[in-house]
């Protein structure tokens, strides 16, 4: 079956250059939203396999929107892994303690964004 990916990232060339790498390099689905409000939306209806989330948006950052996700049945389980360019091991730390699934460096290499991925998510 084939994986469906959210990225959910308020900047329109990170949303294409992702969806191209993940469509092209693995063969997923993905579908993006521009804020944290659009993205929790998007979520409840297509309900993605993962979500990819930048830290740091307007309005609603990548941890308020993760907060909201956890709390809404629909989407509490649904894999979310971070976009940010704070690649720190606190920041990180950080990240996990409220619930991610992992953190990817910004700007990320669009030739191994799926397997880095598969590896956080344990995907085969």
């Amino acid at each position: 079956m084939r994986k469906h990916i959210l990225l959910i990232d308020d900047e329109d060339d990170i949303r294409e250059v992702t969806a191209v790498s993940l469509e092209t390099t693995a063969g997923w689905q993905v579908s993006s939203a521009g804020s944290g409000v659009a993205g929790i939306e998007l979520a409840k209806k297509a309900r993605p396999d993962a979500i990819l989330l930048d830290v740091m948006m307007p309005d609603q950052d990548g941890p308020a929107t993760l907060r909201l996700l956890r709390k809404d049945e629909v989407t509490a389980k649904i894999p979310v892994i971070f976009l940010t360019a704070k690649v720190q091991s606190i920041e990180r730390e950080r990240l996990h303690a409220i619930g991610a699934a992992g953190t990817l460096a910004k700007p990320f290499d669009p030739l191994t964004l799926a397997n880095e991925i598969k590896k956080i998510l344990n995907w085969q």
